[in-house]
């Protein structure tokens, strides 16, 4: 667990791009998954991560493990934040939100993806 600002117990991480892109280079184990939709998906996508959209998440948690350490992403990082704390309340612990999204990432670590 970690505390915000306002010292308050909070179950996930905020990380900003060049943070998770570190995070990514020195952390094999790290999964990074894509909780957009598939339409968006198809726009944009950071290379090795796995889709699972928020609209149907549900069928796709099992394919998780509670201690994996996983990155989580959206477009802003709305849903995403939204997506850990739905897993972290599930007991998963290892959770971390690419805060900004994808769009932020296109802005900060790699412009080649498309901004939408």
């Amino acid at each position: 667990m970690f505390k915000d600002s306002g010292n308050n117990l909070i179950k996930f991480r905020d990380l900003n791009p060049s943070e998770v892109k570190q995070m990514l280079e020195n952390n094999n184990s790290a999964r990074l998954i894509d909780v957009r939709e598939e339409w968006e998906h198809k726009i944009a996508h950071i290379e090795n991560s796995k889709l699972m959209p928020m609209s149907n998440f549900m069928q796709h948690i099992n394919e998780l493990g509670n201690d994996d350490e996983l990155i989580i992403y959206c477009h802003t990082g709305v849903r995403s934040a939204n997506v850990c704390r739905f897993l972290a309340e599930k007991g998963f612990r290892n959770l971390i939100n690419l805060k900004g999204g994808i769009e932020a990432w296109s802005v900060e670590v790699d412009p080649s993806i498309p901004r939408y």
